[in-house]
């Protein structure tokens, strides 16, 4: 069993900067993809960036240039850097590790972009 763990979130005023960490424990498979996923209040999930354990990362549009995700020595890190932030930012953001056809998601953490 993995167990995820979040934290970074916040309140931060629109162009300012967040960083967010998640760390993994438990059985973890060497080869697996982590990444970062979003929720505002009455919106579905969504990805925000993901990184494999190869170090391929993936983002959406809407973070291209603004968020920059990486991973932790430890490889059983995930960091999440969100500069720029606009108030639609604004969410719960969830850490997920997808090992094959298994995930686990974190508790969520909190960001608030104030305008």
């Amino acid at each position: 069993q993995v167990q995820l763990v979040e934290s970074g979130g916040g309140l931060v005023q629109a162009g300012g900067s967040l960083r967010l960490s998640c760390a993994a424990s438990g059985s973890i498979f060497p080869v697996n993809v982590m990444g970062w996923y979003r929720q505002a209040p009455g919106k579905q999930r969504e990805l925000v960036a993901t990184i494999s354990s190869g170090g391929s990362t993936n983002y959406a549009d809407s973070v291209k240039g603004r968020f920059t995700i990486s991973r932790g020595n430890a490889k059983n890190t995930v960091y999440l850097q969100m500069n720029s932030l606009k108030p639609e930012d604004t969410a719960v953001y969830y850490c997920k590790i997808s090992v094959f056809t298994s995930e686990s998601w974190g508790q969520g953490t909190q960001v608030t972009v104030s305008s």
